[in-house]
């Protein structure tokens, strides 16, 4: 009887502490699992000047690209154990430059959607992000 007990009380403390893990930290539910980013150069007339984009993690360097109207810079990524996957851009045009959390595990493995996209679109009046590439929020200015 005693140890029908313990054993009650271990899987009831088990359960309280993933319980707790859901509730207050859920991000950590959807390590291991891959997402998609892409940034678009959404300027309607870029004239001959590309938008520079430059993209890196921790442990990755994804390197730069120039984008031209309509191009997009695109990465898949597998969130880590510890659930700090955080990828950082640094977006240039013309004497303008911007970084920014183009991924962060803690803030998009919820608003990335069921499918796992994040979309951001980079046009002359700011940053704006979605994840059905339909439903756009700008999120911050370029200065």
């Amino acid at each position: 009887m005693k140890n029908a007990l313990t054993i009650f009380i271990l899987i009831f403390l088990l359960s309280l502490y993933i319980f707790f893990m859901i509730m207050m930290q859920p991000e950590y539910l959807f390590q291991g699992l891959e997402y998609d980013v892409r940034v678009v150069n959404g300027f309607t007339s870029n004239s001959s000047l590309p938008l520079v984009i430059w993209c890196s993690s921790k442990d990755q360097n994804l390197g730069g690209r120039a984008l031209q109207e309509g191009d997009d810079f695109s990465w898949s990524l597998k969130a880590n154990f510890w659930g700090t996957a955080h990828f950082l851009c640094t977006i240039k045009w013309d004497q303008k430059r911007k970084s920014f959390d183009a991924f962060w595990v803690h803030r998009d493995s919820h608003r990335c959607g069921p499918l796992r996209r994040c979309f951001w679109l980079v046009k002359e009046d700011g940053f704006y992000f979605s994840n059905d590439e339909t439903n756009w929020k700008k999120e911050f200015a370029w200065i």
